[in-house]
Order: C-alpha cells, then sequence, then structure tokens
C-alpha cells in the first residue's frame, strides 16, 4: 500500500507552479522553473521545437528517469499553458480548499496534476520502489488546440503507453473514449453598396450569413455529437452594405461517420444561402485531432484500473466531449488515457482544488508505477 504523501511540500509545490504565469505561448518561465525540479529528481531533461510552430517562447518539456528496475517505458503527461486570466495568481487555503480571491482562475487546469506527478516520483525515490523507464511530458499550447502533442519530437519519446492528468469528473475517472473535432471556416462574399441610396444593388454578407445559420443544426445534435458557432466578424459601417463575412465554427463526435456528416451539413448550409443570394461562399473544414477509444481490456487501462484499486479509489471507465493530449498520443500510435485529478470549475474565476484530491492524485502517481 502507498504510503502517505508529504502534504505540505506538495501543497507548497502547488502554490509556487500556480504563482507562475503561463498562458499559451509564454510557458517559458514555467519550463526553466520545471526543468530544474526534473533535474533535481535525477531525469535527464531536454526541450523540442514544437514553440516554434505556434510564435511561443519555448517547446515541450520532455524529461526521462533511467530504469531502476524491470517494467515497460511508460509516461506521465500534463499541459503547462493555462487560460487566462493568470497573471498574479494569489491562492487562498481554506478549510482544506485551494482557490483564490475569484480575481483569477487557479491554475489546477493542468498544474494540480504537475505538482501531483512530481510529489508522487519524489515518494517512488524516498521509498526506493524500483521501476521501469518513465518519462514525463510537460506540453505547450494544449488550451489552444493541442499544438505541443501535435507537435511533439516523436523520435524522443520511448514509452507506448501515458498516463494524462488533465480530465474533470470525480477522482476514479478513466476516460478511454473522446471525440474528433472539426474547425469550420466560411467566408462569404457578397457585393457592397451604400446602404441608404442603393442597398437593393448590394448583396449582404451578414444576411446571407443569417440566412445560413437559420437553417443549420446547431449546439447538442445527439448525445455524441456537437456544434458551435464560435466567431463572427465582418462589415464596415451602418452605411455600407456588408460584402464580407467571416464565420469560424466546430463540429465534433464520438462518431466520425457522425462528424463528418454535421460538418458538411454546415458547409452545405452556407454555400446554399449564398447561392441562393447570389453571393459566394469558401468553406474549409479541417480535422483538428481524431477521436479515440480504448477497449477495457487494454494494458494502459488495466494499469490505471489496478493502480486506483490499490489505493482505495473506485475506478470508472468514462467518455468525454471534449479534446485534450490524449487524442493525439493515441493518433500517434501511444496508448493514452486521460485520468481525474478532482479540478472543479476550471476555467472559471471560482476554480477550486480539495487538498485531499490532490494528496490522492499524488497517491495514483505512486501507484501507477508500483502496478507497471
Amino acid at each position: 500500500m502507498t504510503k502517505d504523501v508529504n502534504t505540505k511540500r506538495l501543497v507548497q509545490q502547488f502554490i509556487a507552479f500556480a504563482k507562475i504565469a503561463s498562458p499559451s505561448r509564454q510557458e517559458g518561465l514555467f519550463a526553466s522553473y520545471l526543468t530544474k525540479e526534473l533535474a533535481s529528481l535525477g531525469f535527464q531533461t531536454e526541450t523540442d521545437w514544437a514553440g516554434k510552430t505556434i510564435n511561443g517562447n519555448t517547446g515541450n518539456l520532455i524529461a526521462t528517469l533511467p530504469a531502476t528496475g524491470p517494467g515497460d517505458p511508460f509516461m506521465f503527461c500534463c499541459h503547462m499553458d493555462t487560460v487566462k486570466p493568470c497573471e498574479n495568481i494569489e491562492p487562498l487555503v481554506n478549510n482544506n480548499i485551494i482557490h483564490t480571491d475569484g480575481t483569477t482562475i487557479l491554475s489546477g487546469d493542468d498544474k494540480g496534476g504537475i505538482a501531483a506527478i512530481l510529489e508522487g516520483i519524489r515518494q517512488v525515490q524516498e521509498q526506493n520502489i524500483p521501476h521501469g523507464l518513465i518519462q514525463v511530458v510537460f506540453t505547450i499550447g494544449e488550451e489552444i488546440g493541442m499544438y505541443g502533442s501535435k507537435n511533439l519530437d516523436y523520435n524522443k519519446i520511448k514509452a507506448k503507453k501515458a498516463f494524462i492528468l488533465d480530465a474533470e469528473g470525480p477522482l476514479g475517472t478513466i476516460v478511454i473514449q473522446g471525440p474528433a473535432k472539426d474547425v469550420i471556416t466560411a467566408i462569404i462574399h457578397g457585393k457592397t453598396a451604400h446602404a441608404g441610396l442603393y442597398p437593393e444593388q448590394g448583396i449582404s454578407a451578414i444576411q446571407v450569413g443569417a440566412q445560413a445559420i437559420s437553417k443549420m443544426k446547431l449546439l447538442r445534435i445527439d448525445a455524441e455529437t456537437t456544434a458551435n458557432l464560435g466567431t463572427i466578424s465582418g462589415g464596415e459601417a451602418t452605411n455600407i452594405v456588408a460584402d464580407k463575412l467571416e464565420i469560424v465554427a466546430e463540429a465534433r463526435s464520438l462518431s466520425k461517420e457522425k462528424l463528418d456528416a454535421q460538418s458538411q451539413h454546415m458547409k452545405g448550409c452556407f454555400e446554399n444561402a449564398a447561392h441562393d443570394a447570389g453571393a459566394k461562399a469558401d468553406v474549409k473544414i479541417e480535422r483538428s485531432y481524431a477521436p479515440f477509444h480504448l477497449a477495457p481490456d487494454t494494458p494502459v487501462v488495466l494499469q490505471a484500473y489496478a493502480a486506483m484499486k490499490r489505493i482505495g479509489l473506485e475506478p470508472k471507465l468514462a467518455s468525454t466531449n471534449g479534446g485534450s493530449d490524449c487524442n493525439i498520443f493515441n493518433a500517434k500510435g501511444i496508448a493514452a488515457v486521460d485520468l481525474s485529478i478532482g479540478m472543479q470549475d476550471v476555467h472559471t474565476k471560482e476554480e477550486s482544488l480539495h487538498i485531499s484530491d490532490l494528496e490522492t492524485a499524488a497517491r495514483l502517481i505512486v501507484a501507477i508505477i508500483e502496478s507497471n
């Protein structure tokens, strides 16, 4: 049975992490801090060039800890970037709950996972627990499209299974299924005219867009599929018939067939509305990431399941309609599961993290290593 973690050290480490602002594309300072921490634990660390793809100030942090015993190579992963507002975070602790003063996020997503990983590794070393080769990958740009894992230098990755600590839900959650996502970008070209003097000579791109949207199935499509309009921009002034409109939308589904159908439906709505109005619609569909679905008897799932049982958690296999680095790793041939660490109200100023959940997450890291 895994021993208790060093709670004081764990909480202090998380608070130190939270105070280092690391918005997407600006993870460099945090990466430097983590590099020193990992090196002090005996990891061989290096940074790849993924940051150049998004004009960021650092790449992914890849760390490798040599084996001290038998076991297959595996890796832990979290992302270093956070959503905003993340400047000047001041974590507060009340009734064993870590939160902020309500002016910023807490950044438990995903710094809670990072703190749990480092404390778990420390416990393994302090308890002299033998282990196979362990890799830790801390990615960049996850919050803006998983750009770190998409551009990771996979030549440096020896592991064929991965445990990602980035899932919502109660502790014990093992995410084994996630959706594919398409980004649909529509640019509608109308015809400009003076809106007061000769409006009939114009073709309003905004009106065409509205007609398209009125025909579109959006939000919850079915149990597996969603769609949303993200941004709309166009027009210059009220007295000019707008000749250009850009709409960026998304669709996602656990079913590739359903996603294809939904994306084509949205594309058709734009094109049909443009045709009817004598306008033109340039519509582009880009697959942002592929779906994944692991069988319950996949080794990485069985290892997570056994580790949770080992520390008294009741494992629950789950699916999600959110994307994560898990999607990318599975598409790259690395069997990956996403595990919950008990984050609450992430991406909001009401975000919080129970210290007991953080402790359990660190104990889970130890148990995963022991179960390998």
